[in-house]
C-alpha cells in the first residue's frame, strides 16, 4: 500500500447521532476540526439529515464543500442493548458509518455513541484483521510519566492469552505511532511480579509475550506500576480494563471533590488555592480526556475511535484528528504485518 502523505485528504465518517449532546456537540467539533485542519479531511456526516441541516446552519458550515451528508433513520440510543440494536437498526448511524469504511468511501469512523454498538458494529461490518480474534479499546491514561495506553479497557471480557498477546503488539504499535513513545514498554497486567503469579490466563500470556521479540515486553506489571509511569502499554482482557477504567474515572471525580471541600474549609487553604491555580489547570489539561479525543478499537479492519459519551466538540475534533493519523501512520498494516510474523505465516 502506497505511502500517505501528509497533505493527502482523508475520509472521515463521523455519527453525528451518537453521544449525549449529539447531533450539536458533534457539529461543533466538525466545525473546530475544518477551521483547525483546513483540507486535511473530508467528513462524511451520518445521521438524521434535516437535525444536521440545522446544525450546520447553526454553525455557518452548511454546503461547505469538505463536508458531505449521508442520511441514516435510525439511532441506537445508549440504552438499547448492542447486540440487538445494531441487528434491528440497520439503519442506524453507527451501522452506515461503518458501512461507509467497509464499501472504501471512508477510511475511519470516529462515535462518541454507544461503546458496546460501535464494537458490534465494527465487528459485524469490518470484520476483524487476518489472524486477529478479539478487538480491544485502547484507552489513553495519565500517569506520572506521561500517558500509557490500557487494552483491553472493555472490548473484550472473555479472552485466551493469545488475545492478550495481540493486544501486547497492537498497543505498542500504536504508542510508537501515535503516542510518540519510541520504545514502548509492554507490560501484562497480574497481582505480581514474579512469573509463577496470574491465573492461566495471564500465566498463557506471559509465555507468548516473552516470545514476540518486536514488541519491548517488560514482564508482568502491577497496579502501583501503571500510574507511576512504569510501563507505555498496559494489557489485560476487557473485564479488567473495563473496571481500571470506571474506577479511575470515579476516583478522579472523588478526589476533585475532596480536594475541593477540604480547601473550602480554611481561609488560608482557600488564598493557597487561588495562588495555585495555574498548577490546578496544567493538572487538569493532563487529565483533560478532550485533549485524547477518544479510544481506539484495534484489531478491526478499520480505522475506529471510539469517544466519551459526554464529548464536546474539542473531544469531538481530537477524535477525528485521532483517526487521521492512525490512518496517516498505517496503523492497521503494520498491526498485521507484526501478526502475520509471530503467527508464522
Amino acid at each position: 500500500m502506497p505511502e500517505r502523505k501528509s497533505s493527502e485528504v482523508i475520509n472521515i465518517a463521523v455519527d453525528v447521532m451518537g453521544g449525549d449532546y449529539a447531533p450539536g456537540a458533534i457539529i461543533d467539533g466538525v466545525c473546530m476540526t475544518l477551521e483547525r485542519y483546513g483540507n486535511e479531511f473530508k467528513l462524511l456526516l451520518v445521521g438524521d439529515q434535516k437535525r444536521m441541516e440545522v446544525e450546520l446552519k447553526r454553525v455557518g458550515i452548511l454546503g461547505d464543500p469538505r463536508l458531505e451528508l449521508v442520511h441514516a433513520s435510525q439511532v441506537v440510543e445508549m440504552g438499547d442493548h448492542p447486540v440487538s440494536a445494531v441487528r434491528q437498526k440497520r439503519d442506524s448511524s453507527i451501522n452506515v458509518a461503518m458501512n461507509l469504511v467497509r464499501v472504501g468511501r471512508a477510511s475511519g469512523v470516529f462515535s462518541a455513541g454507544s461503546t458496546g454498538a460501535s464494537v458490534v458494529s465494527a465487528y459485524f461490518r469490518l470484520s476483524m484483521l487476518p489472524g486477529i480474534e478479539r478487538p480491544g479499546i485502547a484507552a489513553v491514561m495519565p500517569s506520572e510519566r506521561g500517558n500509557f495506553l490500557l487494552l483491553d479497557a472493555g472490548a473484550s471480557v472473555d479472552c485466551a492469552p493469545v488475545n492478550l498477546l495481540h493486544y501486547g503488539i497492537m498497543g505498542s504499535i500504536y504508542a510508537k505511532s501515535i503516542l510518540n513513545k519510541p520504545n514502548p514498554r509492554v507490560g501484562l497486567i497480574c497481582n505480581g511480579t514474579e512469573e509463577g503469579k496470574g491465573n492461566k490466563l495471564t500465566q498463557g500470556a506471559l509465555a507468548l509475550l516473552h516470545e514476540a521479540k518486536m514488541i519491548n515486553f517488560i514482564g508482568n506489571v502491577e497496579g502501583h506500576d501503571l500510574f507511576s509511569g512504569g510501563v507505555d502499554v498496559a494489557v489485560c482482557d476487557g473485564f479488567v480494563g473495563n473496571v481500571i477504567l470506571k474506577s479511575c474515572e470515579q476516583l478522579a471525580k472523588s478526589m476533585g471533590r475532596l480536594v475541593k471541600k477540604a480547601i473550602m474549609t480554611k481561609l488560608i487553604w482557600k488564598l493557597g488555592a487561588l495562588m495555585a491555580k495555574g498548577a490546578f489547570n496544567e493538572l487538569k489539561h493532563q487529565t483533560d480526556f478532550s485533549e485524547i479525543g477518544g479510544a481506539p478499537l484495534l484489531g478491526v479492519n478499520g480505522i475506529v475511535i471510539i469517544g466519551h459519551g459526554i464529548s464536546d466538540g474539542k473531544a469531538v475534533m481530537n477524535g477525528i484528528r485521532q483517526a487521521g493519523a492512525a490512518v496517516r501512520q498505517k496503523v492497521n498494516e503494520t498491526i498485521a504485518d507484526h501478526v502475520r510474523e509471530v503467527s508464522g505465516q
